[in-house]
């Protein structure tokens, strides 16, 4: 892995089984959502099977895809959605918003790609990143997915800030998800392989109650961190 290259994703299993998280399949998509308007052009920065995407397509948004993994782009395709293997193809101040979920932590040179981003992006676009959070947690599912690293909330605003963007919120996500994933280090299998049944139960029992804490928590702890910035002009 090469600079903001990402090549073929070794995690493909796991983004099969995070299919059945519908809970959080779907908090992220509010999260996403939320901050479009109508007529907005997007773009999905590591689409990966299209979770986001292709609901969001559905609904009448226009999202561009950016997918590095040529069997996933493929997968994009054919759901009808735009696909490029990276930024290239998409002019300068075209952009009136990009997300990127989960992918950033897969990047060697996460600034660079932040500021690649922000060039796409219209003066005042926004940009929504979602990235998993606290050192302390990096696993051998890290590994297994082709993570880089994990973030703390004053690295991530950080990182933005040097690329330009000026910060309108950034929080901790699902608190009792760090307890989980703390559990999985500990005592996971090793292989970094996620345990369907568990997957299952925590996002249809845990994960609701963890979303209603983290009103509380969220400036303090959570597996992820999601940041909401805007093109500095």
């Amino acid at each position: 892995m090469n600079g903001l290259a990402l090549g073929e994703y070794s995690g493909v299993d796991n983004l099969e089984i995070m299919a059945e998280a519908v809970n959080y399949t779907a908090f992220l998509l509010d999260l996403v959502a939320a901050q479009l308007r109508p007529g907005n052009i997007v773009v999905d920065f590591g689409a990966g099977t299209g979770a986001l995407a292709v609901p969001l397509s559905a609904a009448g948004h226009r999202v561009l895809c950016v997918e590095p993994d040529r069997h996933l782009r493929a997968r994009l395709a054919a759901t009808g959605l735009d696909a490029h293997p990276s930024l290239d193809p998409i002019a300068s101040r075209s952009l009136d918003f990009a997300y990127t979920v989960n992918v950033l932590e897969h990047i060697d040179d996460d600034r660079g790609a932040l500021a690649l981003l922000r060039g796409r992006l219209k003066p005042s676009g926004r940009l929504l990143v979602y990235v998993p959070a606290f050192p302390c947690l990096f696993s051998s599912m890290d590994r297994k997915v082709g993570h880089l690293r994990r973030y703390r909330r004053q690295k991530l605003a950080a990182l933005l800030e040097d690329a330009g963007f000026c910060i309108e919120r950034i929080e901790y996500q699902d608190c009792l998800g760090f307890f989980a994933s703390l559990l999985f280090k500990l005592v996971g299998p090793g292989n970094g392989t996620i345990n369907r049944t568990a997957l299952v139960a925590y996002d249809r029992w845990v994960f609701p109650l963890s979303r209603c804490l983290d009103r509380v928590a969220g400036h303090w702890l959570g597996k992820n961190l999601v940041a909401v910035a805007r093109r500095d002009a």
